[in-house]
């Protein structure tokens, strides 16, 4: 399967986008929005979360953990979750339960007890990052899986014509709204930052990953060293390693840094 991502400015364009992929035949049990919120916001999501008879059997009741509390909707599901580094999302859907579960959420044995992992083929775990930095500036992310590439085509004209930012345009921002002050840490090690970024961010990037970023160091760094191998062999006669280790190191401590914030404000 391959994953089709649109960030939105409001929750209300994420929703009618939603509506719009339904129609156009992509199943729901296919799609999810992830919603920003507080637990006020959360309690009213229960009472208006959509709902579709047509959904696939195990969609049925799912069951979200906030603050170590569960609420099962039948019908169309809304998920809950604190996310680490992120604080309170709503999730429609096993596919936001997914998700959310591989973004470190805790989203409880119900929803857990009913995903097939084969299901869900194409979780573009490598973008949750993205997605819980959309989620942080307020904003709304429809996901939907699509079985082929024309399918994911008319998925990404939906999304477009719905006024969705796509995964990409998301990326950038993401790391604009870093550049200035890794720079300024970056030089200070006196490396030019410059002449490194293109490595340094793709180390940064590659600690990020969902699967690996709440680990020891000594756990992951096989993983490390086999996407530094990657961008090796994808830039040869490159000096790859020496900024590619340092964005990895330092990915990892900007990951933990918005987690501990995170804490702090809970």
């Amino acid at each position: 399967m391959e994953s089709v991502t649109g960030v939105f400015n409001t929750r209300a364009d994420a929703e009618h986008a939603y509506e719009q992929l339904k129609r156009a035949g992509i199943p729901a049990d296919k799609i999810t929005v992830l919603t920003p919120g507080s637990q006020d916001h959360m309690n009213k999501e229960i009472q208006t979360v959509p709902t579709d008879a047509t959904e696939q059997p195990g969609m049925g009741t799912a069951v979200g953990a906030l603050l170590g509390g569960g609420v099962g909707i039948t019908g169309g599901s809304v998920l809950m979750a604190l996310v680490p580094g992120v604080g309170p999302i709503t999730a429609l859907g096993l596919l936001g339960a997914a998700i959310l579960g591989a973004a470190g959420a805790t989203v409880g044995a119900v929803a857990g007890g009913k995903i097939e992992k084969a299901s869900y083929d194409g979780l573009p775990e490598d973008e949750i990052f993205l997605y819980e930095d959309a989620l942080r500036k307020g904003r709304s992310v429809l996901i939907a899986l699509s079985d082929d590439e024309p399918s994911a085509a008319s998925v990404r004209d939906i999304l477009k014509q719905a006024g969705a930012e796509s995964v990409d345009a998301a990326r950038e921002q993401w790391w604009t709204g870093l550049r200035n002050s890794e720079e300024s840490r970056y030089e200070k090690s006196g490396r030019s930052f410059s002449e490194d970024e293109e490595f340094f961010r793709l180390g940064f990037q590659a600690a990020m990953h969902a699967r690996t970023r709440c680990m020891e160091f000594d756990q992951v760094s096989g993983e490390m060293n086999a996407a530094l191998e990657d961008v090796q062999r994808q830039y040869p006669g490159k000096q790859v390693e020496e900024p590619f280790t340092r964005g990895f190191r330092r990915g990892r401590e900007h990951y933990q840094q918005l987690c501990d914030e995170q804490s702090r404000a809970a």
